[in-house]
């Protein structure tokens, strides 16, 4: 509605001067029509300079602290527009609370994401990882240019948007001091017994990027497969259904439940088959986990290619052999029909062999997700992987009253000790805590932090491997670090309290721990929010933050998903510099409430560049029509103006409840109504005959009260249009020297 409103009341027009008696003001000072590529840079460079984005350089009156850190972007490229959204919110909460007094402090930085990166890197420069494989610092330092120059323009499209952050503090996930944070944790892990290395567990193995991922790493795209149900041999008593028979050459097993009646008969025997021209040993097992309903009620047992299989595998000790390795393609272990062969090739052979033989029973088409890597969109190959570190969720944490990490990741939502907007998120946070799994955080990536491990070299990739766990390298010969670099979350994961010192006991670290809110999208509360709930709860006893804040994600005018392959990717800057960044942040804003999607196009800009002229040309004739002197703010104020002050002292109130209660849609909304058809279509109106009164007071009182008007509205839009309300007040008279930033929220 707001917007549909804008074509008709733009025509309204305000004179510079109302009648020739009025004494012209400080709004000679204010240009016909504001021009934001004309400020804004002057303004940011005003408030960078006043060092007030350092809470440390706040007046005396900002005593109680207030935090928040900035989610870190990834130095992949420019920020799009969910952080554009994220930014313009942050400001709004960190503004807000500057001007209650709160010592408030807005943490910087931004994040190397590993596997990102390096795709981002790989991709651009067309670059073959395979010609630096005997120079690996080489091609991390090529790396580290190319995440830097995004860095800096990171940073200026942040300071386009406003960000009042207090770069003093900027940090960076591979600055030494991060590097020792993530060390530190690691090794104190380690120590606790969270973290061990996994003796060839399945891990979900990207065969494009090269990589292990994490389970919230992966996309499951839905697709059609066909489902075959079929024998292994023509004497095997039990017929299995799968839809990657290729994988069947791996079975050491099937697996019934216990109590299906059809198949008791044959539970723990075990039976010789050659498959494809491979010799299998198949057991039959009883085990609860599978559904007699599905398929044929019998489940072929692959423990090398199958999270869930290797789960089966471990209660039953069943034998584990792998037949496909990390390039996707079969090993010898699978035969010589199908080895060297690509997983799609052998699905076709052994379904040809299958058809031969008479041994399909059915084939259908069935709905199915295919896993596949978020970054690189490999498909996902479950592998068994040695010497991969993971951290134990299940294990009792003796420092933390012999919680395990599912359970404290638990308690601090049920309890309320973090408060999850919107609250639905929560059943969606507890149901992911619900069904954790152990955590995978080694990664075959060279971009990134390696772990504090060291090993002796010589030792055989299969054998059980002779490390140790330190800072530095062990003395004797032979030690080298492991290659392996750590998942970019388990950095990221110590933000809250690695930024402010840690392991070191600092000031800030005493100071703005817990942090207040973390805002951030509703898509990586499990990648990022359950991290650094585990992180600072495991390693510092604390909660890391009191509030989640989660928005939704940017879509266009017609409700799709922003994106290059649609065509419909906006550039926040190039919105910046064609309507203004007051314009983009109430675009951004208004419209969006908690953990929902909100719509943006180049038309909601256009309507509050339209706004941010309307502001400017109300200031400009209330500052034409008030005398220069303050002592307009002495005048009495009539009864009827009175009423007008009062009126906006309820809508303060009502807007401060909102901001406090995160509603800060809303609050944006209703100051927009209020100064565009309450302060503009009425008050001012009616202000016009009474500025032309001969009666002395009547005219002081509507000066008066226009002023304090405008002041108040200045002030309560600062947060969501900082840029044209400091340069509006600073041409009141009265404020020279003054910054609207640090000013008190009225009350």
């Amino acid at each position: 509605m707001a917007i549909i409103l804008f074509a008709t009341m733009m025509s309204t027009k305000y004179p510079n001067n109302s009648t020739s008696s009025l004494r012209a003001g400080s709004g000679q000072d204010l240009p016909k029509a504001y021009n934001p590529k004309e400020t804004e840079d002057r303004i940011y460079k005003l408030w960078e300079e006043s060092g007030y984005f350092n809470p440390d350089n706040l007046p005396k009156r900002h005593k109680k602290p207030f935090s928040i850190v900035l989610p870190p972007p990834n130095v992949t490229a420019a920020l799009h527009m969910g952080s554009a959204l994220m930014l313009a919110i942050e400001d709004v909460m960190i503004r807000f609370e500057r001007m209650r007094g709160k010592k408030a402090l807005w943490l910087p930085g931004t994040d190397h994401a590993s596997i990102a990166t390096e795709e981002k890197f790989l991709k651009d420069t067309k670059i073959s990882k395979r010609d630096y494989v005997a120079k690996r610092q080489e091609f991390i330092d090529l790396i580290t240019e190319f995440a830097l120059k995004n860095q800096t323009i990171i940073l200026g499209q942040m300071r386009a948007m406003g960000s009042s952050l207090d770069w003093s503090r900027l940090k960076f996930t591979l600055d030494p001091d991060s590097i020792d944070a993530v060390h530190e944790a690691f090794i104190r892990m380690y120590n606790m017994g969270l973290i061990y290395m996994g003796s060839g567990k399945v891990v979900n193995w990207d065969p494009r990027g090269q990589t292990v991922v994490s389970d919230d790493e992966i996309e499951y795209e839905p697709g059609k497969a066909t489902l075959y149900t079929f024998r292994y041999s023509k004497d095997f008593p039990v017929a299995i259904s799968t839809t990657r028979p290729e994988t069947k050459v791996g079975d050491t097993a099937v697996a019934v439940h216990p109590d299906d009646e059809r198949y008791k008969r044959y539970i723990n025997r075990t039976f010789s088959v050659n498959f494809t021209g491979v010799n299998l040993s198949i057991k039959i097992v009883g085990d609860p986990s599978v559904d007699p309903a599905f398929g044929t009620g019998a489940v072929g047992v692959t423990p090398a290619h199958s999270l869930a299989d290797s789960e089966i595998a471990s209660r039953h000790n069943l034998p584990s052999q792998q037949v496909i390795n990390e390039y996707a393609r079969m090993n010898k272990e699978a035969g010589p029909l199908l080895s060297d062969k690509k997983t799609m090739e052998a699905r076709k052979i052994i379904i040809d062999h299958l058809r031969k033989q008479g041994l399909i029973e059915k084939e259908e088409i069935v709905d199915q997700n295919i896993p596949k890597a978020q970054r690189s969109g490999g498909i996902i190959e479950p592998l068994p992987k040695k010497h991969q570190f993971f951290v134990n969720v299940n294990k009792p944490v003796e420092k933390r009253n012999g919680k395990t990490i599912r359970e404290l990741l638990k308690e601090v939502v049920e309890a309320k000790k973090i408060k999850i907007l919107p609250e639905r998120f929560e059943k969606v946070y507890l149901n992911w805590v619900e069904n954790l799994r152990d955590w995978s955080i080694s990664r075959q990536i060279w971009y990134g932090i390696r772990p504090p491990v060291w090993y002796k070299p010589q030792a055989s990739a299969d054998d059980n491997l002779e490390y140790t766990v330190s800072k530095t390298k062990p003395a004797g010969e032979g030690w080298e670090q492991f290659n392996d670099t750590l998942d970019t979350w388990f950095s990221s994961g110590l933000w809250t309290f690695s930024t402010l010192g840690w392991p070191k006991k600092t000031g800030d670290l005493k100071t703005y721990h817990p942090t207040d809110v973390l805002e951030t999208a509703y898509d990586i509360i499990f990648f990022w929010v359950a991290r650094m709930i585990l992180m600072s709860q495991v390693l510092i006893g604390e909660i890391p933050f009191k509030t989640v804040y989660l928005h939704g994600l940017v879509r266009d005018e017609k409700g799709r998903k922003i994106s290059k392959s649609l065509g419909n990717n906006i550039d926040p800057v190039s919105m910046i510099n064609e309507y203004g960044a007051d314009a983009v942040r109430m675009a951004m804003i208004i419209g969006t409430s908690a953990g929902n999607d909100s719509k943006v196009s180049s038309d909601k800009f256009r309507a509050y560049k339209h706004f941010a002229n309307k502001l400017w040309n109300i200031s400009r004739f209330i500052l034409m029509n008030i005398p220069e002197t303050e002592g307009i703010r002495k005048a009495k104020l009539t009864e009827q103006d009175k009423k007008i002050a009062e009126e906006q002292a309820k809508l303060i109130k009502d807007i401060t409840q909102d901001m406090e209660n995160f509603r800060f849609y809303l609050a944006g909304e209703k100051t927009y109504h209020y100064v565009w058809h309450t302060f503009a279509d009425k008050i001012i109106e009616e202000s016009k005959e009474k500025l032309a009164s001969k009666n002395p007071e009547i005219k002081a009182s509507t000066q008066k009260i226009l002023l304090e008007l405008l002041i108040n509205s200045l002030k309560i839009l600062h947060p969501f249009m900082p840029f044209v309300t400091e340069e509006i007040y600073s041409k009141i008279p009265g404020n020279k020297g003054k910054i609207l930033m640090i000013e008190e929220w009225p009350s």
